[in-house]
């Protein structure tokens, strides 16, 4: 099922399919936040905003629901 980060709950567990390049950091694209990536989200901050990811079993982001939400994902079973 395709879907955003930012409509991710804590422990899911996804596969990038899209990321806008006009819209997304240069940093987090450095980071790994590139298309055929591994994403877990790990912690959601209380009033849903920033979202703490790990992104190939390595990076730990946080990164701003509004960026999240240009990120594209496939959830993969767990």
């Amino acid at each position: 099922m395709k879907t955003t980060v930012d409509l991710l709950k804590i422990g899911d567990k996804a596969v990038i399919t899209y990321v806008d390049l006009d819209k997304i950091p240069l940093k987090l694209l450095e980071m790994g936040c590139l298309p055929d990536n591994d994403i877990e989200i790990i912690q959601i901050a209380p009033f849903g905003d920033p979202i703490y990811i790990n992104v190939n079993n390595g990076s730990h982001l946080a990164i701003r629901k509004e960026t999240a939400h240009d990120i594209e994902v496939e959830i993969r079973d767990n």
